[in-house]
């Protein structure tokens, strides 16, 4: 069987209560005679099999002695197994892996008919929570519409977001029916346990806990325990370590080991700490809790997930960021010059990658033409992407500690007000491999910490383009400033980690920065959730321009967020010469055009008619709407707009004016592409995105969007009470010069 087969690794020699295994290991225990892989790492210490790492700490038995080899595997009598998410649930992280899980149950089922005591701590409720919610809801929309229009539109609806613990209310019951069915079919009874972190401070309640545990281990039943999602408050980062510093252990990692090392660090320290200060926080510290409370001779963790968790991962991109904001500008400067030579330089590695994900994206069928084009990635791309960080190297050298004010307060008492770092940002993106090293320069230009969420369907491009950055970093000591969080955490729940992150960015479609701005609990979100552009075409447009401008913004990239979706013509250019080019040429490059409602008025045969004149079509689609005049443009794109740029085409500078001042966008052109609304055009040399917020930053934002600041008091004994009535002291409040940085 394929879960025998990582088992077979001789221990890892070192004091300690764990063994954490690979996802396919659970029946070694039955089965240590089996041939072990050659391949050892640092001193033997970390082995692997198949590319796949796994680590055994030995575990302090009942009888005082530890497991020294695999061999002795088969003298373990009560085992916990803990089964993460990512082991139990799908590929689309809605409803469970029934194969998997099936073959987990199987061979728990084996062990315990062998005489073994198991108990499994199980996740999963909140995914197949989420996939009979998700299917309720689908149901009740699709009867609604078919009431209202007679038809099922099915394609046309939304899914709101779940809220996680509602979804592990929903999905508790179903796994633990699943779980019933999957035993039974060995003979085996199971019974469910739901616990909090309270059940293990309340002594009454964890002598009850511990009675229950062991009447059903003596009457051969399997202990299925789960924490009680439903009920359980987010954690608080660090809290189930009293001491333990969760940051230094893992930056004590083993740099040959990786990320394997850095897990098993994590759980040895975690048990090597007393019952008293492991609080449950997730079924991972559950799990040690109950190893600890249960004196089991084994504890098998299985994840396919490597690694430290994004809490700690968001530490790390912390510690880093600050590491990082202190150098000097020109080592940071220094870090993007030499991502950028990777880009260049790895260019096959890279565009191998892509292509293995653009193989399986098309294999899957599951991704729309405009977003395989965000997903591909040529040498053309990398190219400008490698120029974009260029730029964003020279111009970073007066960006993070740059004086914008100084005050003399009063005789030797003078303020400064300094630019900084925001702190540690995340980043959620989809389809855009190109984003990732973008994101990543701008955020080491500003000293930020950084945490990088990029869609599966990039996972391959992602990965290497993430381990070039972190080669740049490495060669100024901060590699852990930028972090990729490949773990399964959804999306809202990354949103919930206020007390982590500082601003969250959202580069996707609109429905994903809709669907974050609702689920961020506490942190700033910085973007836009659509991207209607309009180009108003007046009654003094030239035609040379009116058709070029038109295509560019239409047809160059009909993908982006900057592309036109709206085209507005004075009521007088109907039925002229110009009219007909515009019409022509969007024939010519296959534009599908939908009618505003007074732009179908005036035809016979017309377009279909608009469905709203609020749409983002992404695609080579646009709506045409008939004004009288700029001030009606103004008021359509006030009513329909999203704010993001809107353009206005006219030879009449007057007339332009008014436009630029009046429309409320954060980018606002006249006679040129609504295309040019972007980071690296505008000389920032890329951009984490467009923000089409009021207040922080507005339009494409570089890296001045990614400071704030701080003020910087400096006295000579000066105390308040000196400056009342009757003090000795007097405000002075006197502007002082602002030095000039060298950046050269």
């Amino acid at each position: 069987m394929m879960l025998c087969r990582a088992a077979l690794s001789p221990c890892f020699h070192a004091p300690g209560r764990f063994l954490l295994f690979s996802p396919w290991s659970i029946a070694a225990i039955a089965r240590p005679s089996l041939p072990a892989h050659n391949w050892v790492l640092k001193n033997g210490s970390v082995r692997c099999w198949s590319n796949i790492p796994f680590i055994t700490v030995p575990l302090s038995r009942t009888h005082g002695k530890s497991f020294a080899h695999r061999s002795e595997l088969k003298h373990a009598k009560r085992i916990v197994v803990k089964l993460g998410s990512a082991v139990v649930t799908r590929g689309d992280e809605c409803g469970l892996a029934l194969g998997r899980l099936a073959s987990i149950v199987e061979q728990v089922s084996m062990l315990q008919n062998q005489g073994r005591e198991m108990m499994i701590v199980t996740s999963g409720a909140v995914a197949f929570g989420k996939q009979r919610l998700r299917h309720e809801i689908l149901l009740s929309q699709s009867v609604r519409q078919a009431l209202h229009s007679g038809q099922n539109q099915l394609k046309d609806m939304a899914i709101p977001v779940l809220e996680a613990r509602a979804c592990a209310a929903a999905g508790q019951s179903g796994l633990m029916a699943l779980y019933e069915a999957m035993f039974t079919q060995y003979s085996i009874c199971a019974a469910q346990i739901l616990v909090t972190n309270l059940d293990f401070h309340d002594e009454q309640k964890r002598r009850n806990l511990n009675g229950t545990l062991h009447e059903l281990l003596r009457m051969n039943i399997v202990p299925i325990i789960n924490t009680n999602d439903a009920v359980v408050p987010p954690p608080e980062p660090n809290s189930d370590l009293q001491g333990v510093n969760v940051g230094k252990v893992l930056q004590g990692a083993d740099p040959v080991c990786g990320p394997a090392w850095s897990m098993k660090a994590w759980l040895t320290n975690l048990c090597r700490e007393s019952y008293n200060v492991i609080s449950v926080k997730d079924n991972d510290s559950l799990a040690a809790r109950l190893a600890v409370e249960m004196k089991t001779d084994l504890l098998i963790v299985l994840s396919d997930v490597e690694g430290p968790t994004v809490e700690q991962q968001a530490e790390m991109a912390r510690a880093g960021g600050r590491t990082l904001a202190a150098l000097q500008p020109e080592q940071r400067a220094d870090i993007i010059y030499h991502l950028a030579d990777l880009l260049t330089d790895q260019r096959e590695e890279i565009l191998l990658a892509n292509k293995k994900d653009m193989e399986e994206a098309e294999n899957k069928g599951r991704l729309a033409l405009p977003f395989m084009k965000r997903l591909s990635l040529s040498t053309s791309k990398l190219n400008s992407l490698a120029i974009g960080l260029r730029q964003i190297a020279a111009s970073s050298q007066d960006s993070v500690g740059r004086v914008i004010r100084r005050t003399r307060i009063a005789k030797d008492l003078e303020l400064e007000q300094v630019t900084v770092p925001i702190g540690v940002l995340l980043v959620i993106f989809e389809s855009r491999p190109d984003c990732l090293p973008q994101v990543s320069a701008l955020a080491i230009a500003s000293g930020n910490g950084l945490l990088l969420k990029g869609g599966r369907e990039a996972s391959h491009s992602n990965q290497i383009l993430h381990h070039l950055t972190q080669e740049a970093l490495s060669i100024h000591g901060v590699k852990d400033a930028v972090q990729l969080v490949n773990t399964r955490e959804e999306v809202e729940d990354l949103c919930r980690l206020d007390k982590l992150i500082d601003l969250i960015i959202p580069r996707g479609s609109s429905q994903l920065v809709r669907d974050i701005q609702k689920a961020a609990k506490g942190i700033p979100v910085m973007g836009h959730s659509e991207g209607i552009c309009h180009v108003y075409v007046d009654a003094d447009a030239s035609v040379e321009k009116v058709t070029r401008i038109v295509r560019d913004s239409k047809c160059e990239y009909p993908a982006a967020c900057n592309a036109l979706e709206t085209l507005l013509i004075h009521r007088d250019q109907l039925r002229t010469p110009l009219f007909d080019q515009i019409i022509d040429m969007l024939r010519v490059e296959q534009v599908k055009i939908h009618a505003g409602p007074r732009f179908a008025s005036y035809l016979t045969f017309s377009p279909s008619e608009v469905k709203s004149l609020r749409t983002e079509y992404g695609d080579l689609e646009c709506c045409i709407e008939v004004v009288d005049s700029v001030q009606e443009a103004i008021e359509h794109i006030h009513k329909y707009g999203s704010s993001h740029t809107d353009v206005i085409v006219t030879e009449n500078e007057k007339t332009a004016e008014y436009f630029l001042q009046h429309v409320d966008s954060a980018c606002v052109f006249w006679n040129a592409s609504t295309r040019f609304s972007d980071g690296y055009r505008f000389g920032l040399g890329a951009e984490v995105g467009i923000s089409t917020s009021r207040i922080h930053a507005r339009g494409p934002v570089g890296i001045e969007g990614l400071l704030t600041t701080k003020w910087l008091l400096r006295g000579d004994n000066h105390v308040v009470s000196d400056f009342s009535e009757h003090g000795s002291m007097k405000y002075l409040h006197e502007n002082l010069p602002i030095p000039q940085r060298n950046t050269n």
